[in-house]
């Protein structure tokens, strides 16, 4: 096996701003693990929607949402320089006293709830992620506790791997949520992305009819994935044209968008139906008309991230082939800054993944853009 390096290679957030405060650097210090903890050699890294909006602290606070603030308002365990990247897979190469040693060699996908509650309590009150409240996957090596380091013996490829953690765990909490069952119907918004897309996988999954709103020249990969049939976000009346698309009434809807839509959405839902939300690309302060929600007896759900049971449900689907990674691209850690901006322009289905310049060829190369 290859020495451990006293020092890696790494991209570190400096402060809250724009892409220039995004370092990379190859003198960062190579985590060692504590007790109950391992090392992970990264392989692989996607990326997410928290990474930008962390960054830019565009959280907001629950009395001034133009504030900047992080990802737990009020209570934030961020702290500068860190290392962000939740989606992170590799080979166990080191463990921390208490792990044994024959976890060594194992390749991981990384849960990257840090909970904050004791096994069996499925409450996410205080939860906290990896890269977040610690250093995460953007960067050669990362420590982790051992419980979060799940062995996958699946032959999906490393790259392809680091597509599921953060967007399929989201998805399938929000379909939790929302208790989406079969036969049903669920209108998701923002349905090219990570979270979108997954949330047309797992809605199929458990025998719902997903359908989706997103922009033109997306229709056909959404309808390849599991789409029923697609909506285009632009279009002058949503309700009308969901209402031509959707054969019988809309149970649930998961949004990713909001903004100017979010009323519409409620509009779209049957009497009883259920809204769940994970995100707010398009705005997060909306008009809300609550004679909408109590006439028609809405419920209204928040999500973020998931449980150990959903992480581990995910994880049985990866293995048992239920699911499959949409990975657009891959890009080179030391490329980090056109990786993130490509990210932010929107343009693709499914996730882009970073990985360390020393496994690109046997890693990157092969999904990387021609």
């Amino acid at each position: 096996m290859t020495p451990i390096p006293a020092v890696m290679k790494a991209v570190r957030l400096l402060g809250h701003g724009g892409l220039d405060q995004l370092v990379y650097s190859d003198d960062v210090p190579t985590p060692e693990p504590a007790p109950g903890e391992v090392l992970i050699d990264v392989h692989a890294c996607g990326m997410n929607n928290t990474d930008v909006w962390v960054r830019e602290g565009a959280y907001g606070t629950e009395t001034d949402p133009g504030s900047v603030s992080t990802w737990r308002r009020g209570r934030s365990t961020l702290t500068f320089p860190r290392i962000q990247g939740t989606d992170t897979v590799g080979e166990i190469v080191a463990v921390g006293p208490g792990v044994p040693a024959g976890r060594i060699g194992e390749r991981a996908m990384v849960d990257f709830s840090i909970y904050n509650r004791p096994e069996g309590d499925d409450s996410l009150a205080d939860i906290d992620y990896i890269g977040h409240g610690r250093d995460g996957g953007y960067a050669e090596y990362i420590a982790v506790p051992a419980e979060n380091a799940y062995e996958i013996t699946s032959g999906i490829g490393d790259a392809e791997l680091a597509t599921f953690c953060c967007a399929y765990l989201t998805a399938e909490q929000m379909l939790d949520r929302a208790r989406l069952g079969a036969g049903e119907r669920v209108l998701v918004t923002g349905a090219s992305g990570g979270v979108g897309s997954a949330i047309i996988q797992l809605a199929r999954v458990r025998g719902a009819v997903p359908y989706a709103v997103s922009s033109a020249g997306k229709q056909d990969a959404l309808r390849e994935i599991g789409a029923e049939d697609v909506v285009l976000r632009d279009v002058p009346d949503l309700v009308t044209a969901v209402e031509r698309v959707v054969d019988g009434p809309v149970d649930v809807v998961a949004d990713l968008v909001a903004g100017p839509m979010f009323n519409d959405l409620l509009r779209i839902l049957r009497p009883e139906g259920r809204y769940t939300t994970a995100g707010a690309i398009a705005g997060p302060v909306v008009d809300l008309d609550l004679r909408t929600v109590y006439l028609k007896q809405l419920e209204l759900h928040g999500s973020s991230q998931g449980t150990r049971t959903a992480f581990r449900r995910l994880v049985r689907y990866i293995e048992n082939g239920e699911i499959r990674p949409l990975l657009d691209r891959t890009f080179r850690l030391s490329d980090f800054h056109e990786a993130q901006r490509t990210f932010m322009g929107k343009t693709f289905v499914g996730k882009l993944v970073v990985v360390p310049d020393r496994h690109w060829d046997t890693v990157g190369a092969v999904h990387a853009a021609s």
